[in-house]
């Protein structure tokens, strides 16, 4: 059975090899045979070529080979051959040893091409014991299939096995290998010496040289590695979509991978109409042609087909390449701009019914000019007048490839490189003024980090780059939804209330100066009394302020997870705009205006003993009548009541009354006159009832009306969303991931399951970063017994298993598994699982391609992640790191980052 969570098989098959995980399940006795037997060349050299073709470094722990390698899956593959009996032990400037089978093998190597995301591929060019000289290759299906001398069986059986497991979302990676002569390596070493000591244009050189030796390849198999989506994230990335919020998928994976890893999590549905590459070239064009005043006025019923279909894009690397730099030339004709007489409706048919190219020509070419009409009215579209005398060609076509795709409910770039991914960011945050959020767990995703408005790093197990370089630090993908639902939420709700609330109390208190100017001849005379003035904002004000801009919550964290529609309003600053700006400032006058010439009426012409119309009373009276005004503002405002928020209340009016009772004391009059004037000023003012009143008075106008209106305004609001009751989600891991089924063209866009950073072939070649270290004990691996097919256990001998298929299952923290397809028909093998290594061999399964969302476009990417968006950003500002290192990493399974090699600015 395919359950990767099964326990140990008992009786293992691997007790012959002491480097073997014991809890590594075997399902293909067929496969294992053909090792053991060494009767077959081409598994040999698949195995043999996992344990030569790396960067891997190597250490000794309790006689057991501990490896650290640049990327994840390099230490899975490692792994998965030191499982079948070819174990990497050492590793030296110019030499590799592999325990094959129990003997002792050292390996020269000649010569190292390291992997970069150019080439998708990298090489080691070794001697083996007999002198015999290999080169073996290991990268990109595309890139290995276009170097292969010849193309037979072997060859189609491997595609079907790659179109097989893109279908089940694994990173696909393929293996091949040649004999080279001795005259035609010395040849080649000459060339290699000569490039690599140019002083300049080498590292281009060098690749003219390693194209010469990477060709007339023989294939050997193919890997497939998944990354297990993280829990969580098809619910995650159902709340931002439902908060309005774009994810963008960006990633290196292969195209079938990346659209299925869409629908496993829930991104891409059955029913949308999915953009490739001609289409979008269709759509562009014909773009052109709508800004030239082509279907004025048909913009309404274009928008009603835009509203009722949905529409995703998916483009790779290459295309986005050729879009954006390569054909900045004036469109060919595709699509016409004469009328056709079709209906419409049957243009805008759903896309798994039969569509002739003709009306899918016809299809995009209305959509494309309805957006064109659409965007025009909205001033993001170009303008038919000024547009092309303002922009030249460059700038029209990407700001068309940006107005398309965020037009589109998903957008899946795949084969993108880091350069790529950060053009993206800037791309939408130049053309769309959108809050752009990146999300990414490794090391070729900081670009793109650092470029976003907000960034977001993954601590996992492809390096702690991507935290380092990140504003906000997450250990699992799934945090992403309360991170912007809650916590960015909030903080835009108290960010919003924080700013309305302080402009309104300081127009409150202070514009009654204003007023006051005109009955004092405009003079230098105050209307308070200078301590007043002086600690209004420092003391008496400042308490329930702050703690609505700290800790103020219009609704629950739960509730807002609930309902991610509430995250909208940010998006539309609804809470705080240019209409709410001049609500607060005529508030705040209008509180001013009541407490001052309300006062003022009630103590005009008065006399006697409970008088006011000193003065200083007046100060008195208008001081504390604007004081308990905003006061009682605040108590309206704040919806989110605790015993600090009480506190606030209180603790600012008592410092109000004590510093005023102590500065209008007689002790501090008989110090200094001049500076505290105001004797028993509001003693004398709060002892009469009548006066009492009189503040009474003024704040029920100033609180009653607001009160009123709030009520009313509440009454004719829009409810809010109910919460809508839902089926409990399925287990992810229970749901096979749908079929990729709508791709026109049938090339290739293979994964490669490497980083994107460059590798340490370089560093391993000078020999700096080898440490001597005790090396595992040859003659006890030498001395290992080898057992013969009698030998091996009953339940392996009778295995019912297909053979062209075996599974077997390691632990690790990630619980990752996978297929291996061999030349030989083939055979596939789920990943090994081994404790302390981040990942296993060839997986099934959501690549870790998946980690992203973001304040308004969220770049997501699986092995690595990325966002990009346009809403309210997070709680804090950048530089502030948020969230818990550790677990789980994007869309991978997790744990913390294992050790590497130091890199070559640390050296």
């Amino acid at each position: 059975p395919d359950d990767e969570e099964a326990a140990p098989c008992k009786g293992s098959p691997y007790l012959w090899n002491k480097f073997a995980d014991g809890k590594f399940p075997y399902r293909n006795a067929e496969l294992l045979r053909a090792v053991r037997g060494r009767t077959d060349e081409a598994v040999q050299e698949f195995w043999r070529l996992l344990a030569i073709c790396h960067t891997v470094m190597v250490q000794e722990k309790d006689h057991q080979p501990v490896y650290q390698a640049a990327s994840p899956d390099e230490e899975a593959l490692v792994t998965a051959a030191r499982n079948f009996g070819y174990v990497f032990v050492a590793r030296t400037r110019d030499s590799i040893t592999v325990m094959e089978l129990g003997d002792e093998r050292v390996y020269q190597v000649l010569a190292m091409m390291d992997f970069n995301s150019m080439r998708k591929r990298m090489s080691v060019l070794v001697r083996n014991p007999e002198g015999a000289i290999y080169l073996y290759t290991k990268g990109a299906d595309v890139v290995i299939f276009e170097r292969l001398s010849k193309k037979g069986m072997t060859e189609w059986t491997t595609e079907e096995a790659l179109a097989s497991f893109a279908e089940e979302t694994l990173r696909t990676l393929c293996l091949a290998y040649k004999r080279v002569d001795e005259d035609v390596y010395e040849e080649w070493r000459q060339w290699h010496r000569e490039a690599s000591l140019r002083m300049q244009n080498r590292a281009h050189a060098l690749h003219q040289v390693y194209e010469e030796m990477e060709k007339g390849l023989q294939l050997l198999g193919a890997t497939a590695i998944e990354d297990r989506l993280q829990d969580g994230v098809c619910d995650t990335i159902r709340c931002l979509k439902q908060g309005n919020v774009k994810v963008w998928v960006l990633t290196g994976d292969k195209q079938e991978t990346a659209v299925n890893v869409g629908f496993a999590c829930q991104l891409l549905s059955e029913n949308m109409l999915i953009l490739e590459e001609k289409e979008i070239t269709r759509i562009l064009e014909a773009y052109w042609g709508s800004n030239d005043g082509l279907l004025a006025g048909q913009g309404p019923l274009q928008s009603r087909f835009l509203q009722q279909t949905k529409v995703a894009m998916v483009i790779n690397g290459e295309f986005l390449d050729q879009l954006l730099l390569s054909l900045r030339k004036e469109p060919r004709a595709l699509v016409r701009d004469e009328d056709v007489d079709v209906d419409v409706e049957e243009a805008w048919q759903e896309p798994g019914e039969r569509t002739t190219d003709f009306l899918r020509a016809q299809r995009v070419s209305l959509m494309w000019r309805a957006l064109g009409t659409q965007l025009r009215g909205t001033g993001l579209g170009p303008r038919v007048k000024d547009s092309g005398a303002r922009d030249g060609p460059e700038v029209r076509r990407e700001r068309a490839f940006v107005e398309l795709a965020a037009r589109c409910q998903a957008v899946i770039c795949c084969r993108v490189t880091p350069k790529q991914k950060a053009l993206i960011v800037a791309l939408v945050k130049k053309y769309q003024r959108a809050v752009t959020l990146a999300i990414g767990d490794g090391a070729n995703d900081v670009n793109m980090i650092k470029t976003a408005d907000i960034g977001v790093g993954l601590a996992g197990p492809e390096g702690m780059q991507a935290v380092q370089n990140s504003d906000y630090a997450l250990a699992q993908f799934c945090f992403l939804k309360r991170l912007l639902l809650v916590h960015g939420r909030w903080s835009y709700v108290r960010v919003c209330k924080f700013l309305r609330y302080f402009v309104y109390k300081t127009l409150a208190s202070m514009m009654a100066q204003v007023w006051f100017a005109f009955y004092s001849g405009f003079t230098a005379q105050p209307l308070y009394e200078g301590w007043f003035l002086a600690l209004f904002n420092l003391l008496f004000s400042t308490l329930p302020v702050l703690y609505i801009g700290l800790f103020e919550q219009d609704v629950s964290a739960e509730r807002s997870l609930q309902l991610p529609q509430l995250y909208i309003a940010g998006q539309k600053d609804e809470l705080f705009n240019y209409w709410v700006f001049l609500q607060a400032l005529a508030h705040g006058t209008a509180t001013s205006l009541v407490n001052f010439f309300v006062t003022l009426w009630v103590s005009h012409d008065s006399a006697g003993p409970t008088s006011f119309s000193d003065y200083q009373s007046f100060s008195a009276v208008v001081a504390l009548s604007s004081l308990l005004s905003i006061t009682m503002e605040a108590i309206l405002i704040i919806k989110y009541w605790t015993a600090l928020s009480v506190l606030a209340i209180l603790l600012s009016f008592c410092l109000y009354m004590v510093v005023t009772w102590g500065c209008q004391s007689f002790w501090l009059f008989q110090i200094s006159p001049e500076s505290f004037p105001f004797l028993y000023a509001d003693r004398n003012v709060l002892s009469h009832p009548s006066i009492l009143l009189v503040i009474l008075l003024n704040v029920s106008l100033n609180t009653l009306p607001t009160l009123a209106l709030r009520v009313i305004y509440q009454a004719l609001e829009k409810p809010r969303p109910k919460e809508v009751e839902e089926a409990p989600s399925q287990d992810i891991t229970a749901v096979e991931a749908a079929p990729y089924l709508r791709r026109e063209s049938r090339r290739r866009r293979s994964s490669y399951a490497f980083s994107h950073r460059e590798g340490y072939a370089e560093l391993i070649t000078r020999g700096t970063i080898l440490r001597r270290a005790p090396g595992v004990d040859s003659d006890m691996l030498r001395g290992q017994i080898v057992p013969r097919h009698e030998e091996l256990s009953p339940s392996i001998q009778e295995s019912p298993r297909c053979s062209r298929k075996m599974s077997f299952l390691g632990k690790t923290g990630h619980q990752h598994r996978g297929k291996v397809s061999s030349r030989d028909g083939g055979r596939a093998a789920r990943r090994p699982q081994i404790p302390g290594s981040p990942r296993g061999l060839a997986v099934r399964g959501v690549p870790g391609d998946v980690a992203g969302g973001a304040g308004g476009l969220t770049v997501v990417q699986g092995e690595r992640a990325g966002a990009v968006g346009g809403s309210p950003a997070p709680p804090a500002a950048r530089g502030v790191t948020a969230g818990a290192r550790g677990g789980r990493s994007g869309a991978r399974g997790g744990g913390a980052a294992p050790p590497r090699p130091p890199t070559p600015e640390e050296q």
